[in-house]
């Protein structure tokens, strides 16, 4: 066991030098949630954050909890790094579940559903209504619903249905004669998925928003379903299925056939969570479960709507602008508004381009990549593709690129979670367009963001290079906050054309000039990068590493940072989402904060910052420090080499986070995350909305003032007393 330096009261097991992954990234959700129970923001993005938060703990448990569970079936022992074993972690997510569960529902009864009444947005019971509006619901049922219900019997001739995942259904309980006998009977009635969940109302004289529940308008027909029988009660319920592909890449002949055999499959994996009704009796909930193949342990009692995903449908439409964030669309990014509609490449040969998303519009990538396809100089493109969205303009580019006789590959990662059907639809329509479509190196995923353009220039062959840390999904681009780099450096080009030739061809991977690659040599880079931090604080030169990710899981990464703290390195990591280092320990990582910015764009893009003794060096890419990003997966990260572009990144986007003292959450010690105490005289700072101030204001590089500003306040960072 791998144990600290430490002085009495310090960590020296496992269990304390690491917090579980599972239960961060739980209380990475419970920091969702919250922006729902913040009555600050606008009401309708509350009611956005609770679906969130929900959609979210769903893929939790289809992927992360589905994992365990098989692993607890298959008996494995091994314990996570910080000392839970199997049934350890699951009883823990099930503890923290419960009460994040609770505090979602309670929001959405106590906070949420009065706060829309007020303002005419309403959810009424559909045995309430009366008049015009249960005429009218009681047309649309029989019009549009009860056509397409299926009741299904539950008895010896009818066995328990295979309900799909994350399906809503009734379950009833029924009496009736049958045979001259007094009999109960249960049944299940599938909520169609075809269907809107909720079923607005036509808008009254009051001009009120009004829906009926569309498993409630189900419930309040069943004596049309089950026609002499007596209702005793209908209650909603859901199950949700194991969702991971099982692919042995190395067995299968077609890995396009084999993803889209697997995601039929996906549908009726192994159940792992029962979701039901609060007011469901204990005999029912008995029953399901043991139907299900469930225990107790499985079960998740909802004091509200069950699958509130679909919730989302009451955001759109005319609402008071108050109930929504302010609108921002990102203007084009100061470089390329200066140039007039300048052609793309000109610009690159002068100078990198730093895009920071959605604050400086996407429209540029997609137009470097138009510009490309029709341009008669261009002689191939290169691309990856891992979450490519329903949006069709990437896709149509490189389309178009082929018609107009360039050679055109595109890398597409098809096992992206949740994104295969849309990534095996879009790679069938570029085959079929003539794109050359591959799918990378067998075992690994390709998660890389890059672009690459060869291009004839009237001074010879040249290389264009886009880099970024986000999809290339023009949709997720509006939501996201990414970077992304547009450059001609040859050492660059020559790394993605090597990068690319690995990818589609047959070759060992043979080293880079600037880019770093995982899983080849990126993890020990970092080590390096962190352990030169280490020497320079050792030697009385000042050492600083501000790190904003998604995700910070690798333990030997971790053990690098503490023992940096601990050699005086001052450590600042802006962790979205999970973090498994334990912060502000004496003598382990007393020098290490720890923040998380949640807020109304998802923070997504991966900057690093090491100080290198003041001649600083800053890295952009695609990697978490994760073990399947830095062992299993296809990742890059560039070094931005441009000294205004680094002193941006520095002074814009890390200094600003490490200010932020409205959305930011501290982590402590303890597990817990903080409001951060706001010094005397510091004015609120919420840094998405100074990102969005300086992209409306400013048409021009950041000023010297800001840049030494915020060189000086990653250099020295004073901690309050």
């Amino acid at each position: 066991m791998r144990q600290a330096k430490s002085k009495a009261g310090s960590p020296s097991v496992a269990g304390v030098r690491y917090f579980n992954r599972e239960l961060s990234w739980l209380e990475f959700n419970q920091r969702v949630l919250d922006e729902a129970l913040d009555v600050r923001n606008p009401l309708l993005e509350r009611v956005k954050f609770f679906c969130i938060a929900n959609s979210n703990l769903d893929e939790f448990f289809e992927v992360r909890v589905a994992g365990l569970k098989q692993a607890a079936e298959d008996e494995v022992t091994e314990r996570t790094p910080d000392g839970l074993n199997v049934q350890q972690t699951l009883r823990g997510i099930r503890q923290r579940t419960k009460r994040l569960v609770d505090d979602a529902y309670r929001c959405w009864r106590r906070e949420l559903v009065p706060a829309l009444a007020r303002q005419g947005i309403r959810f009424c019971p559909a045995a309430e209504l009366v008049g015009a509006d249960r005429q009218w619901l009681d047309a649309y049922y029989r019009e549009q619903v009860h056509p397409v219900l299926t009741p299904l019997a539950i008895d010896p001739s009818h066995p328990f249905p295979e309900l799909l995942n994350k399906t809503l259904n009734l379950i009833i309980q029924l009496h009736g004669t049958f045979r001259g006998e007094l009999r109960r009977w249960l049944a299940v009635v599938q909520v169609p998925r075809a269907l809107p969940r909720l079923v607005r109302l036509p808008r009254n004289e009051s001009g009120q928003h009004e829906f009926v529940f569309l498993g409630d308008l189900i419930g309040n027909h069943l004596v049309e379903l089950f026609p002499g029988m007596l209702i005793e009660g209908f209650w909603s319920f859901r199950v949700t299925r194991n969702s991971e592909l099982y692919i042995d890449e190395n067995e299968v002949p077609n890995l396009l056939r084999a993803v889209e055999h697997e995601l039929n499959k996906r549908r009726k994996g192994a159940a792992v969570r029962l979701e039901v009704a609060a007011d469901c009796p204990v005999s029912v909930r008995t029953e399901l479960l043991g139907n299900i193949g469930l225990d107790e342990e499985d079960l998740y009692l909802i004091d509200g709507p069950v699958n509130p995903t679909r919730l989302m449908t009451i955001l759109d439409g005319e609402h008071a602008p108050e109930l929504h964030d302010r609108r921002f669309t990102g203007p084009v990014a100061p470089v390329l508004r200066e140039r007039g509609g300048a052609e793309l490449f000109s610009v690159i040969r002068e100078r990198d381009i730093l895009l920071h998303h959605p604050y400086d519009s996407f429209g540029s990538v997609v137009e470097f990549l138009e510009q490309a396809a029709a341009d008669p100089k261009v002689l191939a493109i290169k691309q990856t593709l891992y979450r490519t969205g329903g949006d069709q303009r990437i896709v149509g580019a490189l389309m178009n690129a082929v018609k107009n006789g360039k050679q055109v590959t595109a890398v597409v990662e098809l096992k992206a979670r949740f994104d295969e059907a849309n990534n095996i639809r879009w790679s069938r329509a570029l085959e079929e367009a003539g794109v050359h479509v591959v799918y990378g190196i067998v075992g690994y995923k390709i998660h890389c963001k890059m672009a690459l353009v060869v291009r004839a220039d009237d001074d010879g062959i040249r290389r264009y290079v886009h880099l970024g840390t986000g999809n290339y999904n023009p949709s997720t681009a509006k939501l996201y906050t990414d970077l992304s780099l547009l450059t001609c450096r040859p050492e660059f080009g020559e790394d993605a054309t090597n990068l690319f030739n690995l990818l589609t061809g047959i070759c060992q991977f043979q080293g880079t000039r600037r880019l770093l690659v995982a899983p080849f040599q990126m993890h020990s880079e970092i080590l390096r990068l962190i352990r030169r931090e280490a020497d320079h604080a050792r030697a009385g030169l000042p050492g600083r590493i501000v790190i904003k990710m998604n995700a910070l899981v690798e333990t030997q990464l971790i053990d690098a940072l503490y023992e940096a703290s601990q050699a005086g390195v001052e450590i600042d990591l802006i962790i979205r989402g999970i973090c498994c280092l334990r912060p502000g320990v004496p003598d382990l990582s007393e020098h290490i904060q720890v923040r998380s910015i949640v807020d109304r764009f998802l923070e997504h893009s991966r900057v690093w910052f090491f100080g290198n003794a003041c001649q600083p060096e800053v890295f952009v890419g695609s990697a978490d420090w994760m073990p399947r990003n830095l062992f299993r997966r296809i990742e890059v990260v560039f070094p931005v080499l441009d000294g205004r572009l680094r002193d941006r990144i520095i002074s814009e986007v890390l200094a600003v986070q490490l200010a932020d003292n409205v959305k930011a959450r501290e982590l402590l010690s303890s597990g817990e995350y903080v409001i951060p105490a706001r010094r005397p005289g510091r004015a609120a700072l919420r840094s998405q909305d100074r990102f969005m101030e300086l992209a409306e204001k400013s048409s021009a590089a950041p000023s010297k003032q800001g840049v030494g500003a915020g060189l000086k306040s990653l250099q020295v960072r004073r901690r309050p007393a």
